[in-house]
């Protein structure tokens, strides 16, 4: 009975091999989301295409990436609470021009002055 052997396409195969230089992905972790197998392949796809391990610096920027990337939950929560309340401020704005017509209109037609005037006494 032959094994059945899944070639795995080169630029998948890079992807992989970048990924698990790039990332802290262990290679167990790497096999279930490609869904591949074998011990060494992902040693071997890095032998074959030339790829080497990223330096210090090459690490730091592609953290600070991934970073600017990823918005923690805090983050888009206070985003979402930021939208909703312009939302109401824009809802206030046009409920006080609302009443200032209201007013407006009132003083018009009952010919009568509704707003306080500034300096009396209360």
């Amino acid at each position: 009975m032959k094994r059945k052997v899944n070639r795995i396409p080169d630029e998948l195969a890079i992807k992989i091999a970048t990924e698990y230089l790039t990332t802290d992905a262990s290679i167990k972790e790497l096999k279930q989301k490609y869904n591949f197998g074998g011990h060494s392949n992902i040693s071997r796809w890095i032998r074959k295409f030339g790829l080497s391990e990223p330096s210090e610096q090459d690490m730091k920027v592609s953290k600070a990436q991934q970073k600017e990337k990823q918005r923690s939950k805090r983050e888009l929560e206070l985003e979402a609470k930021l939208e909703h309340m312009q939302k109401e401020l824009e809802e206030e704005k046009l409920r006080r021009r609302a009443y200032e017509k209201l007013i407006e209109i009132a003083e018009e037609s009952y010919k009568i002055s509704i707003r306080k005037k500034s300096g009396t006494k209360q």
